[in-house]
């Protein structure tokens, strides 16, 4: 069983909403919550932040420190016998960049990749990594990098994710089979990590660790070409759920969905609410919360943002124009520039690969964001 929160999309989805109506209804909320911006751009407004190279490429998992703004990468296929995963640097109020985190440790030989990240309240960064097919000896679960001087300290903050029999490749997959994609910290240190594979969001305890399971249910299982299931994953401001999307469901590939669940010690699948369903194929990926109240959803398919009320419901669709350098092209995940008021997102250019359009971008929607946890680990 799984409850509904309420009934949700008034709205067709035909083509996009960028300006008009709908956006100008956006708009309006957000300024009804928080002051008007200083940059005088108009709702939707796409701008390139930085471009990123093709190698790594792929950029997925982005966050924001300060001046700084994290981008790791390639989140892909096909990276056994090239060179190891990175993050890469940017100053938030140029983006110029600024140095490469290089992941120490990986077998190359096989498949590796780093998809999302997060920092806590010591402006430590944590990177989730993969190492697909890969003996257990050689698997890594979260790496924690720490600032100290001019480059950054590694050091392994939970052991490797486990294989399970809801493995999308069947329960006697020979390789690793998990494919942690996003994380979230809870106020209390723990930290929630979505595994795309193997349709389970995994729990580390404060300080690291083992990972456990928290969540499974096969309303997180992905199927389809390509099997994603849960996906982004994140608290909502009042620290009361855990909302997560999944973009290719495995009762049919086509529809995608954002779902939440009460942060409960252990939930169990009639916990699961469904808080908006994209049925066309839109592929939903990472997401963030404004202050506004308003959720910004990466359509990694559809090439489109997707702005959802409070309720659930849809509100506007963001998408490049004509004019804009670099389109959206399989928008990954989101972060917010305070300062401008805007969503950076992580041009994550997957489903036909185009090296020109491996990027971060810049979107105005005139919002900031809501307060994520920064536990103050050990």
């Amino acid at each position: 069983m799984m409850n509904r929160v309420t009934v949700f999309n008034p709205y067709p989805i035909k083509g996009c909403w960028v300006r008009g109506a709908l956006a100008l209804q956006a708009l309006a909320l957000v300024a009804l919550a928080i002051p008007t911006a200083a940059y005088a751009g108009q709702y939707g407004d796409i701008e390139t932040f930085a471009a990123v190279p093709s190698a790594p490429g792929f950029p997925e998992g982005i966050s924001v420190q300060g001046n700084r703004v994290y981008v790791s990468g390639p989140a892909t296929a096909g990276t056994a016998g090239t060179g190891p995963s990175q993050v890469l640097v940017y100053k938030r109020n140029s983006g110029q960049f600024e140095s490469t985190i290089t992941v120490a440790g990986e077998n190359t030989a096989f498949e590796h990749a780093l998809s999302c990240n997060a920092v806590d309240r010591k402006q430590r960064l944590y990177t989730l990594t993969a190492q697909l097919f890969a003996p257990p000896e050689e698997r890594k679960g979260i790496l924690r990098f720490t600032k100290k001087g001019k480059s950054y300290l590694q050091e392994t903050y939970s052991e490797a994710f486990p294989n399970l029999p809801s493995c999308a490749f069947g329960p006697d997959f020979p390789g690793a089979c998990s494919l942690p994609n996003d994380l979230a910290f809870a106020d209390d240190g723990n930290l929630y990590v979505s595994d795309s594979f193997q349709g389970v969001i995994w729990r580390v305890p404060p300080g690291g660790g083992a990972p456990l399971v928290w969540l499974q249910s096969p309303l997180l299982s992905g199927g389809g070409q390509f099997p994603i299931g849960v996906n982004g994953i994140r608290l909502d401001p009042s620290r009361q759920h855990v909302y997560f999307s999944v973009t290719f469901s495995a009762a049919n590939p086509g529809v995608g969905a954002i779902y939440r669940v009460p942060l409960v010690q252990e939930p169990v699948a009639a916990d699961v609410e469904l808080v908006h369903e994209y049925a066309q194929g839109e592929a939903p990926d990472g997401f963030a919360f404004g202050r506004s109240g308003n959720l910004y959803v990466a359509l990694a398919a559809a090439n489109q943002i997707s702005v959802l009320a409070p309720d659930g419901s849809e509100i506007s669709r963001i998408a490049s124009q004509a004019g804009d350098d670099i389109p959206l092209d399989a928008p990954a995940n989101i972060a917010f520039d305070n300062a401008r008021r805007s969503l950076l997102v992580t041009n994550h250019a997957s489903f036909n690969p185009n090296p020109d359009h491996f990027a971060v971008l810049n979107v105005f929607v005139n919002d900031v964001a809501a307060t994520l946890a920064k536990p103050s680990l050990p």
